[in-house]
């Protein structure tokens, strides 16, 4: 029988739904945490393992945070949905919200095929410690990097932002900057969500960084990426569900549930938190915390 602890369930569940949405890698943490911690830990939660019984209680943290995305951003979804069947009646693009979606879809493209055809190879070679730390390193790198272009390089605001108010209101006016993308830019930065397939590339962070690189503002670079992040992270634990309602969830399904819940919860409170910090501050803590983590690691399994 498998075995995963409350404590584990509780702990990376909670990790999970936190990390998948801050820019700081939830796949890098998922590995480094339990290696960094050791014995039964290890044992229990190796990402890297074929038949690990941890990649039945990830799928369900997946399939938690994508949730909670689709919660908080229901009534764009709504919108942008009516949009793409709108689109498709009149077999044309006219509004903001339908050219949107088909730049999300187009965006999206990419790392589904990847995903798809090289998700197992690249999780049983590189979802190991020391390529997760360093890849950890280089995430941190990404982000200061964007941030010290964007210093010196300011996004062009091509249409006013609101005053805060509405929340509807808002989402609206950012949706009709980014709509303004060409449909080329619109593939570049979700094609950059390849990356996030190692271990320690932030799905939600290299996204930002191309939409920051492209000349977005940095909230609407966050609000993209997340946007974007919706579907591949719903699809990805989708497909995976036979997995979770198959022999590797035996054993530990109640873990499984408890910490699904903790990670929707997790996810939910860093996108509502994420996106208001990103109007005011910049991405540089999360950078200089992937550097300093992926050191940190890095210099524990040299010693150990």
């Amino acid at each position: 029988m498998n075995h995963l602890s409350w404590l584990e369930a509780v702990v990376v569940g909670t990790m999970q739904g936190v990390s998948e949405l801050f820019p700081v890698s939830s796949l890098g943490h998922s590995v480094l945490l339990p290696a960094v911690v050791g014995g039964s830990w290890a044992r229990d939660l190796d990402v890297s393992a074929p038949e690990s019984p941890y990649l039945a209680f990830i799928v369900g943290t997946h399939v938690a945070t994508a949730l909670a995305l689709v919660l908080f951003y229901r009534r764009d979804w709504v919108r942008l949905i009516a949009g793409f069947f709108t689109s498709l009646r009149r077999r044309g693009i006219a509004t903001p919200d339908e050219r949107l979606i088909w730049q999300l879809i187009v965006g999206t493209i990419p790392v589904g095929f990847v995903g798809l055809v090289f998700e197992h190879w690249l999780r049983t070679h590189l979802g190991r410690p020391v390529p997760a730390a360093c890849f950890l390193m280089v995430n941190g790198l990404i982000l200061l990097g964007i941030e010290w272009y964007a210093a010196r390089s300011p996004a062009t605001e091509t249409i006013p932002a609101v005053e805060a108010g509405d929340p509807d209101e808002d989402s609206v006016t950012a949706d009709a900057r980014l709509s303004q993308m060409s449909f080329g830019r619109a593939l570049a930065i979700g094609s950059v969500q390849i990356l996030a397939l190692g271990p320690g590339i932030s799905r939600s962070g290299v996204a930002t960084a191309a939409g920051m690189r492209a000349g977005l503002r940095r909230e609407d670079a966050v609000r993209f990426s997340f946007l974007l992040a919706t579907p591949v992270i719903l699809a990805a634990g989708v497909l995976k569900l036979p997995d979770l309602f198959g022999p590797l969830g035996d054993g530990i399904r109640p873990q499984v549930l408890v910490g699904s819940l903790l990670a929707g919860i997790g996810a939910y409170i860093s996108v509502r938190w994420l996106t208001r910090w990103v109007h005011t501050n910049t991405l540089r803590p999360f950078g200089w915390y992937c550097l300093a983590a992926g050191a940190a690691c890095l210099v524990l399994f040299t010693v150990r």
